[in-house]
């Protein structure tokens, strides 16, 4: 598979009619994202189909991912489009080679959807959190317990990818 570009990505979901647009900001050594795909409606209006919000340190090296969201009428393979594009975008911008997140366990069957989820998307599990003195810092960043997991960014970008062109996405 030949690597594209987050404008080369950004270029094809244009041609297939997405807008894909990233929200950046960089205060103190901190970049915070928030990236959406959506689609033109009429020439005024355009329907937010899914987003990624995270944040990356200068520092550390690691992407941390907050929210992924993907609308129920969302057309089939944008939620790759936005994995794509997001790891894309930590790649070429950050030094982060990896992301870590944090699988919520509010309900215990959505939780399992969460982690294959996730799992099928190159993350996996390297610690619980829960309610223990030390989980407190990770449970102050994502606000719950759950499975901390860890991706691989290229891994993650190319599974995507891959699956973003199966699904006739790109020309």
């Amino acid at each position: 598979m030949t690597p594209m570009t987050l404008s080369e990505i950004e270029s094809e979901a244009a041609s297939q009619g997405f807008l894909l647009r990233i929200q950046l900001r960089r205060p103190l050594n901190l970049w915070t994202l928030r990236l959406v795909v959506g689609k033109h409606l009429d020439s005024n209006k355009v329907k937010l189909l899914g987003e990624m919000k995270g944040w990356a340190y200068q520092g550390i090296g690691g992407l941390q991912l907050d929210t992924m969201q993907v609308s129920n009428d969302a057309p089939s393979g944008v939620g790759h489009l936005i994995w794509a594009s997001t790891m894309a975008w930590a790649l070429e911008e950050t030094p982060c080679k990896r992301a870590r997140l944090l699988a919520i366990n509010d309900d215990e069957q959505q939780h399992k959807i969460l982690v294959r989820y996730f799992n099928r998307r190159g993350f996996t599990t390297i610690k619980e959190v829960g309610s223990s003195l030390f989980d407190l810092p990770f449970r102050m960043v994502w606000g719950g317990a759950g499975s901390l997991m860890i991706g691989n960014c290229r891994e993650v970008y190319e599974n995507s990818l891959n699956h973003w062109k199966a699904n006739n996405f790109l020309i």
